[in-house]
């Protein structure tokens, strides 16, 4: 199911039920846009990502940075990063994010894409230190990229492309019966930043 259209209604639940996903599409002008991808591509503290699979310790081609209001710890995979003080265009961007899903944020998680070969395998953020059922608003900055959503009991399959300058925003039960994916193709040659607004919470 391909979900990308030329006109886009953010107030339109794109999953059929257990979730809630709006699509916002571009929010700024493509200068714009290519100005904070630059800016995203040279001010952030990029660091290879890390995980424990299989008891096998695995570094990723693809980097990830975390920052946020304080220095909050957030484990995944079996390991732990320490957010970052956020720099001026994540704040910026992170009041855009708010603006426009009405939700607000203390902690984002950047992910860089460096090209095609580099995605992300299907996954909930589901992390107890997120909380239950809150928002997390996605931006895209570079390359346009399919996203995927698959239900976890039917398996049924949602698909778009995620623009750059873009905000997708997940909410509500997503993260519980939905898995997400960003599936890998040679067709990209050019790297692509994602922006993953989140809401810590405290324990």
């Amino acid at each position: 199911m391909d979900l990308f259209s030329s006109t886009i209604d953010n107030n339109k639940n794109l999953l059929p039920y257990d979730g809630t996903v709006r699509y916002f599409g571009p929010l700024f002008p493509i200068r714009k846009a290519n100005a904070y991808f630059e800016a995203l591509m040279n001010t952030i503290e990029w660091k290879n990502d890390e995980a424990f699979i299989m008891g096998k310790h695995i570094i990723t081609k693809r980097k990830v940075a975390w920052y946020g209001d304080l220095e909050y710890a957030y484990t995944y995979s079996k390991t732990t990063k320490y957010a970052l003080p956020w720099t001026k265009e994540l704040l910026e961007l992170k009041s855009i994010a708010e603006e426009n899903t009405g939700s607000k944020y203390n902690s984002c998680l950047l992910n860089l894409y460096h090209n095609g070969d580099e995605g992300m395998a299907y996954h909930s953020d589901d992390e107890k230190a997120l909380g239950k059922n809150t928002s997390i608003a996605s931006m895209s900055f570079g390359a346009e990229r399919k996203f995927l959503l698959k239900h976890k009991v039917s398996k049924e399959t949602i698909g778009m492309f995620l623009e750059n300058g873009s905000l997708l925003e997940m909410k509500d039960t997503t993260q519980t019966n939905w898995l997400h994916r960003l599936p890998p193709t040679k067709k990209i040659a050019t790297p692509r930043v994602n922006l993953t607004f989140r809401s810590m919470v405290a324990g």
